[in-house]
């Protein structure tokens, strides 16, 4: 899907979709804005979407690498567009996006940085052949969820203290589906007896649990699933400056086992320079549980529109954004329409 406003900055802005949605699904968060700014819009699905999405391919980690390959040709035929449309191409081209879309715009800086001048990734998600990822933090939530396993299981694999009163919303949203969607597209020879989500027939089937899942060892598995996330795996490697956010109370992708990874993956392979990390205090991966929790949690998305802001003037002016630190939540005022990335957590409290 591209989006080409009447008066155009020069400007476009790349996404993909978040989860297992389709290509609509960043149009407030993202697209609306940047289209009221004068930048052209590009979104994809990702090449498949919805529960069953593993089915697609032939291989283990098909799909996923469908990912990659779909959002590197919409960038291309999205820069042919806009040329077409207004006569020459983009000055500047900008990758972004939200968890799974996150991820995207890690890959594509990474293998691909001739294609943009910078990204905004919130709450990517990480994957490494070895780990961390999903594969081996999800299992332990998925065997808290029953019963075999107890909240300092959890904090082991990265989770937050302070995140349990997020964690029954997860229980019922998240945990079990995302682990057996996962497990499936990279391991779909695990346990016959635990099927994708797309088995199930009715909502409370696909979002429940498979028992095995609960003992799920990655680091066991054989070589060839290691293989097959080595495939999308990410480096760090990045080629272009990157803003990364992240919520200190994510409840599906908990930061320490994802972006904390990240930033020293990206600081060892010697594009620190490139890089700016902050986290979010108070941010969660679902800005919506704001609405439930608003004295615990501040929404991503204003710190996110601040940090798309910080990425232009970084590329366009050379003006540095802060270093990375932990931006705090104020104890009053509006957090639903602002965020300043400067304001810092005190450190000595």
């Amino acid at each position: 899907m591209i989006r080409l406003p009447d008066h155009w900055n020069g400007g476009l802005v790349v996404t993909g979709a978040p989860g297992t949605r389709r290509q609509y699904a960043t149009d407030t968060a993202i697209s609306d804005q940047v289209i009221a700014q004068g930048y052209a819009y590009a979104a994809t699905d990702k090449g498949n979407s919805g529960a069953d999405f593993y089915r697609d391919g032939t291989r283990p980690g098909d799909a996923v690498a469908e990912w990659n390959a779909r959002t590197t040709q919409l960038t291309r035929a999205a820069k042919r567009a806009v040329a077409q449309r207004y006569g020459h191409a983009p000055r500047r081209t900008y990758m972004t996006g939200i968890s799974n879309g996150g991820y995207l715009t890690r890959w594509q800086l990474e293998h691909h940085p001739d294609l943009y001048d910078g990204g905004v990734d919130w709450e990517g998600a990480l994957w490494t052949a070895d780990g961390p990822s999903l594969l081996t933090s999800l299992p332990t939530a998925v065997a808290r969820m029953l019963g075999s396993a107890r909240d300092e299981d959890l904090y082991a694999v990265g989770f937050a203290r302070g995140s349990e009163f997020l964690w029954p919303y997860h229980e019922k949203a998240y945990w079990g589906a995302t682990q057996k969607i996962y497990r499936a597209e990279f391991d779909p020879t695990y346990d016959p007896g635990c099927p994708g989500p797309s088995a199930g027939s009715t909502p409370e089937q696909i979002l429940s649990p498979c028992p095995a899942d609960a003992v799920y060892d990655y680091a066991s598995r054989p070589v060839s699933v290691h293989r097959a996330v080595a495939r999308v795996a990410l480096t760090g490697r990045i080629g272009r400056p990157l803003i990364t956010l992240h919520g200190d109370l994510d409840a599906l992708l908990p930061k320490a086992a994802d972006s904390d990874v990240y930033a020293r993956m990206v600081a060892a392979s010697g594009q620190g320079a490139l890089h700016r990390y902050y986290t979010i205090q108070g941010g969660t991966h679902v800005d919506g549980l704001y609405d439930t929790h608003p004295d615990r949690l501040r929404p991503i998305l204003p710190c996110y529109r601040s940090a798309f802001e910080a990425l232009v003037s970084w590329v366009e002016a050379g003006a540095r954004p802060p270093a990375d630190h932990t931006v705090a939540r104020p104890a009053d005022g509006d957090v639903v329409d602002s965020c300043a990335l400067a304001d810092r957590v005190d450190p000595l409290r």
